[in-house]
């Protein structure tokens, strides 16, 4: 299939058009969000604590001076703009689940190489693979955070490492079959060396599982780093994430129940977009759906 109709193909998948739709709309809220009429997500104002939404009143600036603001979202106990907070926590979230799915894959993709092209060391890491895959994910994720410490690529790597034994069963499963197809039979017949043949000729043909596997692997990551956080077991309280806005107004949440809501409400629909976008790449990727859907 060349590049023209693969990206016609992907155009045509309402769930790939919706969930595109809403990722770029948050890439380009967290990346602009210092021109949205944010203030400091950190910035801390004690006459301006609880505050109703869509308040308008004077800002206080970490440099003592202050700025007319509208609180669009309202503001927390401690006197910071959930607004501000709620679009720099878009940041986070994004980089989080990005991070986690290239480092599953990578990680997660190599090994699945290696177990199913070597049959020496099948046994052996799928054993370990397996073993990981008995700890529940979340435990797992809460113990390494515990272990390592709460920070950015402490808490990918907790979330990433679950992932990896279903990205290594996954490929290991596709270079089982890939290996006995004759164009990697021919590759060995000319004396081809192991590396260019699970460059070259296989792992092109695993990329598309693979970027499906990565979509899902990223949703969850988003979800998950909510959970941490929201539990205090994420990143620290001093950066503004989701998780850590819902944390910090669950305590007030019948009176000021936006402290909860409003992050909630693009939490969920990041989650949702991200795994549209994988179930529309799958249908459009994968030759099983492809057919079914024909």
């Amino acid at each position: 299939m060349d590049m023209t109709a693969l990206a016609s193909k992907l155009l045509a998948n309402p769930a790939i058009r919706f969930g595109a739709g809403v990722l770029g709309l948050l890439i380009a809220v967290a990346l602009l969000a210092p021109w949205l009429g944010t203030v400091d997500p950190a910035a801390m104002d004690a006459g301006q604590i609880n505050t109703a939404s869509g308040t308008v009143g004077q800002f206080a600036l970490l440099d003592g001076s202050s700025v007319a603001h509208t609180f669009w979202m309202g503001s927390d106990n401690f006197g910071r703009d959930i607004y501000s907070r709620v679009l720099y926590g878009t940041r986070v979230s994004l980089l989080v689940g990005l991070f986690t799915a290239v480092a599953a894959l990578l990680v997660g993709g190599t090994l699945g190489m290696l177990a199913g092209y070597f049959r020496a060391l099948d046994a052996v890491l799928m054993r370990f693979m397996d073993g990981l895959m008995a700890i529940p994910a979340i435990l797992l994720a809460i113990a390494l955070v515990a272990a390592l410490g709460a920070q950015l690529w402490t808490v990918v790597v907790a979330i990433a490492v679950p992932e990896i034994p279903r990205v290594t069963r996954l490929v290991r499963s596709l270079v089982l079959s890939l290996r006995e197809e004759p164009f990697v039979e021919a590759a060995r017949a000319l004396a081809t060396p192991t590396p260019v043949i699970l460059w070259r000729h296989i792992l092109p043909n695993a990329m598309a599982p693979l970027i499906v596997q990565g979509t899902f692997i990223a949703a969850s990551a988003v979800l998950t780093e909510a959970i941490l956080s929201f539990l205090g077991l994420g990143l620290p309280a001093d950066i503004p994430t989701w998780g850590n806005i819902m944390a910090e107004g669950r305590v007030q949440f019948s009176q000021y129940p936006g402290n909860v809501l409003y992050p909630a409400l693009f939490l969920v629909p990041t989650v949702l977009a991200v795994n549209l976008l994988g179930d529309g790449l799958r249908d459009v990727l994968d030759p099983k759906f492809a057919k079914r859907g024909a």
